[in-house]
């Protein structure tokens, strides 16, 4: 599902279960010592996944290790990120001579807590929100907003080393097509000083009881639009 999501030279791996043996290495191992079973398969499941799209495109697969927000260390040329919900788990990389950032997001295809939609959703994006709940029930639009903007998020992040807040980010979705949509996101913090574009466009999917959003900017964008 996530290949279909973003660009040529994205490697993905993906596991809709933790049934494949996921071992870990020493220093990943201290990061979930005192964790309870369930998120230690998990965090493994996702770690093999990231190592598997390494690998891919010949690069090490060593430990992943967590920065300060707890977002992954890649290692030198590589730039990704990972996922994980119920029922999912995945990890997307590229070299960083493609690829400047890359964000993705899993979430169960099921509404947001009502005390959650507040903080995630303003102005414009209410007005899309009830309007595509009536035109195509079948996407919990909420919980797909909020997906959105944790995949600019995880783009902002890494490069920024700032906090993001639902905020500052402004989320338009396309209408739907057969195989799912894109969106728009314009960032309101500033960029500059950085090679992050303002605006950066994404796409999503649902399937199988799963929303998935991913956004992708290409190495070199600057200032112009990702694609």
């Amino acid at each position: 599902m996530l290949s279909t999501l973003l660009p040529d030279g994205v490697a993905c791996a993906e596991a809709f279960d933790d049934l494949a043996p996921a071992p870990l290495f020493p220093e990943e191992e201290l990061l979930v010592a005192a964790a309870r079973q369930g998120r230690r398969s998990e965090f493994g499941t996702a770690r093999l996944c990231a190592r598997r799209a390494l690998t891919s495109l010949g690069l090490p697969a060593g430990p992943l290790l967590r920065g300060r927000r707890r977002e992954p260390l890649w290692p030198s040329g590589a730039v990704g990120s990972i996922t994980h919900c119920a029922g999912y788990r995945a990890a997307a990389v590229a070299r960083d001579r493609d690829m400047l950032a890359l964000g993705i997001d899993a979430e169960p295809n099921g509404p947001l807590p009502a005390d959650v939609l507040p903080v995630v959703a303003f102005g414009a994006e209410r007005e899309w929100l009830s309007r595509y709940a009536a035109a195509h029930p079948g996407v919990h639009w909420d919980r797909l907003l909020f997906s959105a903007k944790e995949s600019v998020y995880k783009v902002w992040y890494p490069l920024m080393g700032s906090w993001l807040g639902f905020e500052d980010v402004t989320v338009a979705m396309a209408p739907p097509g057969p195989a799912g949509g894109r969106f728009r996101a314009r960032i309101a913090r500033s960029t500059a000083g950085s090679a992050l574009p303002a605006e950066l466009s994404g796409r999503w999917a649902a399937r199988d009881g799963l929303l998935v959003s991913a956004v992708a900017v290409p190495a070199g964008s600057g200032a112009r639009e990702a694609a």
